[in-house]
């Protein structure tokens, strides 16, 4: 049942993303949704929970965008499961996770992105621009604020509610 919930709430998003991407813009940073919330889904619920939402996601956001099929599913799984992986090391510090997650998991995907969708274009001979080199750190900075405001309290509520099923 998480993953079908993974999988719808990951639609939602890219839609979501993708209708109001030039609103949630600041400055050359930004927001990624699909990534935050993937990369919290993956490190308060279960991996492969937050795999289908990076597929799913990803593969909306590719279909909706005209981008090639695939890529920024790719471009989602490899990050996300990079900072869940960084993240699980926490231990004590599990209410911060979501956190590292996406401070490690915003500039692979964002660098991953660029570099599939330059290569697997149509147009394959226009080398990576500098100027799309240089939304990685705002971009950053922008989907940790969010993570940060998001993630403790996911994080709480999921350990409080473990901790009442353990009783």
């Amino acid at each position: 049942m998480q993953f079908t919930f993974a999988a719808v709430f990951a639609v939602v998003t890219a839609l979501a993303e993708f209708g109001a991407a030039h609103y949630l813009q600041i400055g050359d940073a930004f927001l990624h949704p699909v990534l935050v919330l993937g990369a919290i889904w993956a490190t308060a619920g279960s991996d492969e929970a937050g795999l289908a939402w990076c597929f799913t996601g990803g593969l909306v956001l590719d279909v909706v965008s005209q981008r090639p099929l695939g890529s920024t599913a790719f471009a989602l799984l490899v990050a996300v499961r990079l900072g869940a992986l960084a993240a699980g090391q926490l231990g004590a510090l599990r209410a911060l996770a979501p956190i590292v997650a996406v401070g490690i998991a915003s500039p692979i995907f964002t660098l991953l992105t660029i570099a599939t969708t330059t290569l697997l274009a149509s147009s394959a001979s226009s080398p990576l621009a500098s100027s799309a080199l240089s939304i990685v750190v705002p971009s950053l900075v922008y989907d940790v604020i969010v993570a940060a405001l998001i993630g403790p309290l996911v994080m709480s509520i999921v350990l409080r509610r473990r901790e009442v099923e353990r009783i």
